[in-house]
């Protein structure tokens, strides 16, 4: 297969001209004056990390000690509420002694923490994982409400605010603040990073699950120097600036492909039965499901006013990045072909939308910076012929890797929320019904992130799809 940015001669002539004459109409599109940089939005290019900070803090100062201890006993000692038996007297008696002491608890102020974001983002890490393991300690938990306790509740709706993110756990708290270095004398490279540092179940399993989550966001890296550089472009109307676009392009598939290989090779480290029973239920937000209780923060405003899904990968910044640079049209507001199916228009076509509000605050204003280039990629390949078979191969490879996505998901969720190789003497067994009983109700298995999951994945993928132009 010849490479993409080569044309073939019976196009060559053609996309020759079409350059030429494109001068005029593009030359508008020149990169414009002083603009802002990634770093200004908090995305590390110079060190490589993207979206990810040049390095966490270990722990906040001692005035917050208090959080960091509870944290690091809540690891110790709490499992699922949905777990503990009736005659598991002592994870029951250790979950209620630890959530007694959290209801104890003071509320400090976070006025010591708001001038660094570092330990702002520390601080909505911690007092998000106190909350989940709260909620989720809970044995014997039937639809309904649960108090989040004020010494909880205050200071990461506060923090949550400066920061401008859902007061819930999120992507950014589970991978994108979720490490350290193992070797500090060394560079940052994910060699040198052990992610999971908090973790709900223990498992190797969950480690290896944010640990996929965070290649992909490093391999992200790439992607966005990819944007800047096509952005950083004197202009795109002259031949040898369309040539670079092209192998830019080129370079773009490479990535995408290998984000493709990470997902995929999640299989060989996540067992999908571990994952779906021990690992995700931590991650519900309020109201996630038939069974889920509606949250309500004590002193703080109703809960039907905030975002409290819990972590998705749909809170990824650096692919909502890569969707933004091609132009997909998730929300279905573009006329374009094929015209999308009745399952398509029945799916959440507001969730990747609603997935921004969890994000920092920077990175969000990223996207829209990005959102608003004065120099659309997909217009450009669409009056250029010399970019559109570049430009379709992209879309080509990121339709492909939301295909395997939806393989992983079926795997992962789907096909263990119709198992029925959970014996009735199990712990989860209970949880395994209220499952089922919210499958027949809604029709649909949902994600992380609280969605129909089989559904919205298609609608991504289909919506992908229709980006590509015709040739």
């Amino acid at each position: 297969m010849y490479p993409i940015d080569l044309l073939s001669p019976s196009h060559l002539f053609t996309n020759v001209l079409s350059v030429l004459n494109s001068v005029q109409l593009l030359s508008r599109k020149e990169a414009p004056g002083a603009q802002p940089t990634p770093a200004d939005f908090e995305v590390n290019l110079q060190t490589n990390t993207g979206f990810l900070p040049e390095k966490p803090i270990p722990r906040l100062p001692e005035a917050y000690s208090a959080w960091e201890d509870a944290l690091t006993r809540a690891q110790e000692v709490l499992i699922l509420g949905e777990n503990i038996t009736q005659d598991n007297t002592k994870s029951r008696a250790d979950g209620e002694l630890w959530r007694s002491q959290m209801r104890k608890l003071p509320v400090i102020s976070i006025d010591d923490l708001k001038t660094d974001k570092q330990l702002l983002r520390r601080a909505h890490k911690v007092l998000a994982f106190l909350v989940h393991f709260y909620v989720h300690s809970i044995p014997d938990q039937t639809a309904g409400s649960v108090l989040i306790p004020r010494s909880l509740a205050t200071p990461l709706l506060e923090v949550s605010d400066v920061l401008r993110m859902a007061p819930v756990l999120t992507f950014a708290d589970t991978v994108l603040w979720n490490w350290d270095l193992i070797n500090p004398e060394l560079p940052v490279t994910i060699e040198n990073m052990r992610f999971g540092v908090e973790l709900f179940s223990g498992t190797e399993d969950e480690r290896n699950f944010w640990f996929g989550n965070a290649k992909v966001e490093m391999l992200g890296v790439e992607m966005l120097h990819l944007f800047n550089e096509y952005h950083s472009l004197p202009n795109v109307s002259d031949f040898a600036s369309v040539c670079k676009i092209n192998r830019l392009l080129t370079r773009l598939v490479a990535i995408v492909n290998r984000v493709e290989e990470t997902l995929l090779s999640m299989r060989d480290l996540v067992d999908p039965s571990t994952f779906y029973w021990q690992v995700r239920p931590w991650f519900n937000g309020s109201a996630s499901g038939s069974s889920s209780p509606t949250w309500i923060f004590e002193d703080g405003p109703d809960s039907s006013t905030l975002d409290l899904s819990g972590p998705s990968a749909g809170q990824s910044s650096v692919m909502h990045a890569l969707d933004i640079f091609l132009d997909v049209d998730f929300k279905l507001q573009q006329r374009r072909y094929p015209a999308p199916s009745e399952s398509n228009k029945r799916s959440d076509l507001g969730f990747m939308e609603r997935m921004r509000r969890y994000m920092p605050g920077a990175h969000r204003d990223y996207l829209h910076h990005l959102a608003n280039s004065s120099r659309p990629l997909r217009e450009l390949a669409k009056s250029t012929p010399a970019v559109k078979e570049s430009y379709n191969a992209v879309a080509s490879a990121v339709r492909k890797f939301r295909d395997s996505h939806i393989r992983i998901a079926c795997l992962y969720v789907v096909s263990m929320a119709r198992s029925t190789a959970i014996p009735v003497g199990c712990p989860v067994f209970a949880m395994m019904q209220r499952m089922e009983r919210q499958q027949k109700k809604t029709g649909h298995s949902t994600g992380t992130g609280g969605n129909e999951l089989s559904l919205l994945l298609k609608s991504t993928r289909d919506a992908t799809a229709r980006a590509a132009l015709k040739i």
